[in-house]
């Protein structure tokens, strides 16, 4: 019985690291693309929250920057439902061959001052 390496076994452990190596890269690239695209969930559905407030207290005009400072490209809707103001802010995130949609919607009571 012989132990360790054999002459039929040199380099194997070579060609399985170059088979394995290209898939968990893509594992981590994906993991990090999605990680990144929860973080600019969470920023989109904070500032329609923020635009929201900010209208339903009169102030209309600082909405949409808020918006697009949080999110860089994102884009902001504006509707009403009786005294609630919403705003729904949408933006679209590549996580490699990927396209996602993001949306968030935050409504307001209007305090009718």
């Amino acid at each position: 019985m012989i132990f360790g390496p054999t002459r039929d076994d040199r380099g194997s452990a070579s060609a399985e690291f170059a088979v394995a190596l290209p898939a968990a890269v893509l594992v981590v690239a994906l993991g990090i693309g999605a990680l990144a695209a929860a973080g600019t969930q969470v920023r989109l559905q904070d500032a329609a929250s923020n635009a929201a407030r900010l209208i339903a207290r009169g102030e209309p005009e600082r909405a949409p920057g808020v918006v697009h400072a949080a999110v860089s490209g994102a884009h902001a809707a504006i509707g009403r439902d009786g005294d609630l103001v919403c705003v729904t802010a949408t933006h679209r995130v590549s996580i490699g061959v990927f396209s996602l949609p993001l949306s968030a919607t935050g409504c307001a009571l209007e305090s009718g001052i």
